[in-house]
């Protein structure tokens, strides 16, 4: 299947970088030069409704090839890569055979992939894993979800003795910036049930994730000239830095793993007279997200009556919410998920995912929408690397589904 590996490197080489600060949809023109070059692609593979709408929306299906009727199942992946760096001129590098030792990205720049720093890089031992030249993220996010199911549509098309229902594939913008499923019309994707293939390593099957609210905080000051600015001047930058020292303190990203929920600061600005803060809340356990939450209101309230009324707001906006809900009912798409991983010889790991996906806002929309992994580590950043064998197992996974549900 280095089909799947050749279509991976055709992808990343189209820079769809979503921006936060974009009121636009979809936030950056440049997806659509990849969702339009992906609905050639589906036409050319039998799916002749392939289409991408004015906001960037691909959706396509593969007409089912069995008479018994069976689930109608969709497969989905996003089409802009992270903001946090830059995914231009992506020159992926191969290591053939990798030796378990440090990966030299990028020797001008002293740029190393290191198994001390990323002690996962061990599993892979032996294996061809494809890297970034240390200057731009790789685009495995989700750049390998996409050439999986890709793949996997070639094979059905190369293969029509393999059986299948009606199959529903999606792509979407923005789903990095949190507008994934903004603009996504379930009933006119027309699944039951779908899979997002966004997961990380190798075996990773999720149903539930974080429940997720972008905080804003917004601090007055007053400025006084420092020389006579007893009792007048109000810094807001320090009444700022006051808010966060009252978080607590081991609550954040760094400190914390599993179903553990944070507050992480993303971003903050200021002088002495306006100061603001911006952070993403996190929790896996609804009350303890409406907990944090409040804990925030209440220190803004706080701070408004020591430092006067209006000094401090508080805006939170809840962003998506923990799937798991939603999948409970209907765990056989998980099951039948693990079942499909097992006949391709990966073990299912089963693990809480420490962000979202699409299809978590997907199964809030009536489309229960579980997440599989594309085998990709380091996501949003220069150290991000993925194992040619793990998007091999994920197209096997992909027909594995297919399979299955055809034989229901």
């Amino acid at each position: 299947m280095a089909d799947v590996t050749a279509r991976f490197l055709e992808y990343v080489k189209i820079d769809t970088k979503s921006d936060y600060d974009s009121t636009a949809n979809p936030s950056t023109p440049v997806q659509f030069d990849l969702a339009r070059k992906l609905v050639v692609e589906l036409k050319a593979l039998g799916l002749g409704d392939a289409a991408v709408d004015e906001k960037c929306y691909v959706m396509a299906t593969l007409p089912a090839n069995i008479e018994n009727k069976v689930p109608v199942i969709g497969f989905v992946a996003h089409l802009d890569t992270s903001p946090d760096i830059s995914g231009a001129g992506v020159k992926p590098q191969f290591v053939k055979n990798y030796d378990g030792g440090d990966i030299v990205l990028n020797k001008a720049e002293n740029i190393v992939l290191s198994p001390r720093d990323f002690p996962e890089l061990k599993f892979y031992e032996g294996q061809t894993l494809i890297t970034t030249d240390g200057t731009t993220l790789l685009g495995a996010d989700d750049k390998a979800g996409i050439a999986e199911i890709m793949t996997a549509l070639e094979r059905l098309h190369k293969h029509p003795e393999i059986k299948h229902g009606t199959i529903k594939i999606g792509f979407t913008p923005d789903e990095e910036i949190g507008r994934g499923a903004d603009h996504f019309d379930v009933k006119k994707f027309g699944a039951e049930y779908a899979y997002t293939l966004d997961g990380g390593r190798l075996g990773e099957l999720e149903f539930e994730n974080f429940n997720a609210a972008k905080a804003t905080i917004a601090v007055k000051g007053r400025n006084v000239h420092p020389g006579y600015a007893k009792n007048k001047m109000i810094n807001s930058m320090i009444i700022a830095m006051e808010f966060n020292s009252m978080l607590p303190v081991r609550e954040t990203p760094f400190n914390t793993e599993k179903y553990e929920g944070f507050f992480h600061m993303t971003n903050m600005s200021g002088d002495v007279e306006n100061a603001k803060l911006v952070y993403i809340v996190r929790d896996h356990d609804m009350n303890k997200f409406l907990a944090r939450k409040e804990l925030m209101r209440k220190i803004g309230a706080f701070l408004n009556e020591k430092h006067g009324e209006g000094t401090v707001s508080v805006e939170l906006e809840d962003q998506y919410y923990n799937m798991r809900e939603k999948i409970e009912p209907v765990m056989h798409v998980v099951e039948l998920a693990e079942r499909a991983m097992r006949d391709a010889g990966v073990e299912p790991r089963k693990t809480p995912i420490r962000g979202g996906t699409d299809g978590a806002r997907f199964s809030y929309m009536g489309l229960p929408t579980p997440n599989i992994f594309t085998g990709g580590h380091n996501y949003h950043g220069r150290f991000e690397y993925i194992p040619v064998d793990s998007m091999e197992k994920a197209v096997e996974v992909i027909l594995g589904i297919i399979s299955l549900y055809a034989a229901k």
